[in-house]
């Protein structure tokens, strides 16, 4: 009888050992789990789509008791990617637009143009993607070609950071747009002769864009499913929408309400009167996997177009210094909706004269409220003169490290050599502020992390180019990158109570890569084998 009884303990013991019941146990595995030490574990155990614990191996096999076990085969596991600066309904309407990226010349613009014209029947034809800096050419394009080609269909063309757009003649008298066009924030280029040329610079766009017909709901919602699964098969699981109008931000939350879009979305608000009366009257909007507590602003333009707000002109372009897209009053009036709503400022800044603005500004604010993490977005070109005040300003940098890459075969003749020691410092960014968020600002760049990776730490493109690496001493470290797309990102946007690292408590979500990680040396391709978000598989190779 005492060795029945003996024998009951070691049994109940045994069974107490390995009773604890969860969903789902990852084994055999590299998970880097973002925590404060930077942990790396062999297993993970989840339940209700939250992490349970994370440990060795043994430690989590022998402590619960799952309803399924997955055996990783040693791959890598890391905290799903958010890309802190994106535009899913701006790739949204790239994919059912002309898609002029990569074209070589304008001739192949061309003719993209109109073997799209031949498959789809548009009132206007709207296409976007050209980059001129890669037809070795310094000017902007003219629409001369545009007009010859289609002298009746309206064409407008936008560039590939969406700060240019080049139109035919058709389109300029569509919308009205003629040689007495004025508008603040904006440009309307002309030929020697007066005449305009086809190119509108910055908030010259809106006179076109505000009466562009849009693409239905129905088309818009299919290639949002398109990019959604596209990102997850990346492993991204979460995207900083970086600007929403009114009826963006409605798409996007029936499509949430109605689980179609399931990636983690953080909203950045446009501060139109339809947006701000929204933020007035509910605060916070925390529905599902949707956040929206923040606006967007547009500071000034891109370099690319040579409209980014600088302090001295362009190097290329002696009487040109940018421009200023919104004024300081105006933003002065979205740092008093933002405070009045407790939304987070996010500000658009790439000049090192917007930038000094941007800074002055949030530091007025710093003052109220020191988490206020105001975003300062792109900080593209900052004047070194002016780290210091990023210091103390409580500015949270939003860099994508891609643009250092793609810019380089130009950006120092835009800058001129002295510039560049301000210019896509990302190393001195994080130094002065401590963190950073880190995001691809796709369609302007390719959706791929593994790009990212590579050019912040490499300072590279896909191809590998420049040998040497471009301005090297602003590269960051594989840890601060891996940081600033998870729980730095997480940070940035109110969530690192939820996302960002593999910890107790905390969403489930996750990404177990095909190929074994690695940022050294050559581009190494990599893309998910499984996604999980908050536990449940969103996407799988298998």
């Amino acid at each position: 009888m005492r060795y029945f009884s003996f024998f009951l303990i070691v049994l109940s013991s045994v069974s107490c050992m390995k009773g604890k019941s969860v969903d789902l146990v990852i084994h055999n595995a590299k998970i880097h789990t973002m925590d404060d030490k930077n942990s790396v574990a062999q297993a993970i155990a989840i339940r209700d789509g939250k992490v349970i614990e994370v440990g060795p191996d043994r430690q989590i096999m022998n402590k619960y008791s799952a309803d399924e076990y997955m055996d990783a085969e040693g791959k890598d596991i890391f905290p799903g990617f958010a890309d802190a600066h994106g535009h899913m309904m701006s790739l949204a309407r790239q994919k059912l637009s002309v898609n002029l990226v990569g074209a070589a010349s304008m001739e192949e613009l061309i003719v993209r143009v109109e073997k799209y014209s031949q498959r789809k029947e548009r009132s206007v034809i709207v296409g976007g993607g050209w980059d001129q800096s890669l037809w070795n050419v310094k000017e902007l394009p003219t629409n001369e070609l545009l007009n010859e080609k289609f002298p009746d269909k309206p064409v407008v063309l936008y560039r590939i950071d969406g700060h240019a757009v080049l139109v035919n003649e058709a389109a300029l008298k569509k919308f009205g747009i003629n040689e007495s066009s004025r508008i603040d924030g904006g440009a309307i280029l002309k030929r020697e002769d007066g005449s305009l040329n086809g190119i509108l610079l910055d908030n010259a766009i809106s006179l076109i864009s505000n009466q562009l017909p849009d693409f239905s709901d129905r088309e818009l919602t299919g290639a949002l499913l398109e990019i959604q699964q596209e990102l997850f098969g990346y492993g991204i699981t979460d995207v900083h929408e970086a600007g929403l109008t009114p009826h963006d931000f409605k798409l996007i939350r029936r499509l949430v309400k109605e689980n179609k879009l399931t990636i983690g979305i953080y909203g950045m608000l446009y501060p139109e009167k339809e947006n701000a009366d929204f933020a007035k009257k509910h605060g916070f909007l925390k529905e599902k996997n949707l956040l929206v507590r923040s606006f967007k602003v547009m500071g000034d333009g891109a370099l690319g177009s040579r409209g980014a707000l600088l302090k001295q002109a362009y190097s290329d372009d002696l009487h040109n210094h940018g421009l200023l897209t919104t004024s300081i009053s105006d933003m002065q009036r979205y740092s008093s909706l933002a405070e009045l709503t407790g939304y987070q400022l996010n500000i658009h800044a790439i000049g090192d004269s917007t930038n000094r603005l941007v800074l002055e500004l949030i530091k007025a604010y710093s003052a109220k409220n020191p988490d206020h993490r105001w975003r300062l977005e792109h900080a593209q070109v900052i004047d070194p003169k002016d780290f210091d005040l990023l210091a103390v300003s409580g500015a949270f940098p939003s860099v994508q490290p891609t643009h250092a890459v793609s810019d380089q075969r130009w950006a120092e003749s835009r800058l001129g050599k002295a510039r560049l020691k301000g210019a896509y410092a990302y190393n001195t960014l994080l130094q002065k502020a401590g963190m950073l968020a880190i995001g691809t600002d796709f369609p302007v760049e390719s959706t791929n992390p593994f790009l990212t990776i590579h050019a912040a730490v490499n300072r590279k493109n896909a191809e590998n180019d420049p040998i040497d690496g471009f301005l090297m001493s602003e590269a960051l470290t594989e840890e601060a990158c891996l940081r600033g797309m998870t729980i730095w990102a997480a940070f940035a946007s109110f969530q690192e109570g939820t996302k960002g690292s593999l910890e107790k408590g905390k969403d489930a979500t996750l990404v177990i890569l095909e190929n074994p990680f690695s940022s050294k040396g050559s581009y190494n391709p990599n893309f998910s084998k499984i996604t999980f978000i908050r536990g449940k598989k969103v996407f799988s190779m298998e």
